[in-house]
């Protein structure tokens, strides 16, 4: 079976010299709430619910899109990562994508439902947020740690 929906493998090497930097730096930034001023810009906004104006559907905000940048590079990088193709793909290979991936969406709901019934307000919210890197990163773990013990039990029977 041809898995087209699969990057070449080269994607792989690519989204891991974006991944690791962004997802460091990323979450320095975040930690230490830096926001440079020369990324304050007005970007056009779908929905604006700010507390000191009315609630709008269309119109635009003043923003520092560091966390935009940084969100997107994470997103775009790790599915570069998660969907390149193997050196040597073949059914088992497939196999273990799948599962992993299962699995993956398993654990992130399973967190995510913990999450809803003992943490509340801001808190929340910050779940809410690392929830949307979370599929991809217990993916790309959980799928690379299955093809280490393939490689390491091949290894072995040679």
């Amino acid at each position: 079976m041809k898995a087209n929906y699969l990057f070449p493998n080269k994607f792989k090497r690519i989204g891991w010299f974006i991944l690791i930097p962004s997802a460091i730096i990323g979450l320095i930034t975040l930690i230490y709430e830096y926001e440079p001023s020369f990324l304050d810009f007005n970007v056009p906004a779908i929905f604006i619910d700010d507390f000191f104006t009315d609630k709008k559907l269309f119109g635009m905000v003043k923003n520092n899109i560091l966390n935009e940048i940084f969100g997107i590079l994470i997103i775009i990088s790790s599915l570069f990562v998660a969907f390149s193709k193997e050196k040597s793909e073949d059914e088992y290979i497939s196999k273990i994508r799948l599962e992993s991936l299962v699995w993956a969406v398993y654990v992130n709901y399973g967190i995510l439902l913990f999450s809803f019934l003992f943490i509340f307000d801001f808190s929340f919210l910050w779940v809410m947020i690392f929830n949307m890197f979370t599929v991809l990163l217990f993916f790309i773990i959980r799928f690379n740690w299955q093809i280490s013990k393939l490689k390491k039990s091949a290894d072995y029977e040679e």
